[in-house]
């Protein structure tokens, strides 16, 4: 049986460099973008170490607080609601929809799993007109924890009526695919740029450039 390929979402599938006009007109600086992202990721990582949960859209939010009194400014509301609402709009990288056609010609279920609430990541597929080439679209809130918790990939596995061997996670984001392969999954590693495998971590066996590459990698595997 071949293995089920599963989609992180913000910036594995979808590019978060739409936003960079956003945060120059906010901050003055489209560099801030990459800051704020970061300071979302470590909130939600430091709750779901401690055992708390807390919404993905809210750790967006908090994130852009301490950004703005990191930099001494002040943040106006229509630039929150800007940046925040354009979460929900992001386009896909270039390459992705031709991948995950692929994909799905060679015979591949596939679905993603964001941390992301399920109506945030339902109109995140829409408007980047991906929603169709997926089976299920899978939200970290159904397991009560955000990813890297291994409870995120067990949901994801029980949702999908597979086990949990079954599903090579796919992510730009070292430590989603640690979480995924430390919790049974397989993984393949998207190394857009600035991104780099943490050698703490556990190494994939498919890493590529892009979702072009990794597409590629995956069904040639799935293929000896």
């Amino acid at each position: 049986m071949r293995t089920i390929v599963v989609f992180d979402v913000n910036e594995t599938l979808l590019d978060l460099g739409a936003l960079d006009p956003l945060f120059e007109r906010a901050f003055g600086d489209r560099s801030v973008r990459g800051l704020w992202f970061s300071q979302m990721l470590q909130s939600a990582l430091v709750a779901t170490a401690t055992n708390r949960y807390v919404e993905f859209a809210d750790a967006g939010r908090a994130a852009l607080d301490v950004v703005a009194a990191k930099r001494g400014a002040e943040l106006a509301d229509d630039d929150r609601q800007a940046i925040l609402g354009g979460m929900r709009t992001l386009p896909p990288h270039p390459e992705v929809e031709s991948s995950l056609e692929k994909l799905r010609s060679a015979g591949f279920r596939l679905a993603t799993l964001t941390n992301s609430m399920p109506e945030v990541g339902e109109a995140q597929m829409a408007n980047a007109g991906l929603a169709p080439l997926f089976e299920r679209l899978l939200s970290a809130d159904a397991a009560g924890r955000l990813k890297p918790a291994p409870e995120v990939y067990r949901m994801a596995a029980e949702q999908l009526e597979v086990g949990i061997r079954e599903i090579r996670l796919v992510a730009a984001h070292a430590w989603d695919v640690t979480g995924a392969m430390r919790a049974g999954c397989r993984g393949a590693f998207v190394a857009r740029p600035g991104m780099v495998l943490d050698p703490t971590g556990e190494t994939p066996d498919i890493v590529g450039r892009d979702l072009r590459e990794v597409a590629a990698a995956i069904i040639a595997t799935d293929e000896r």
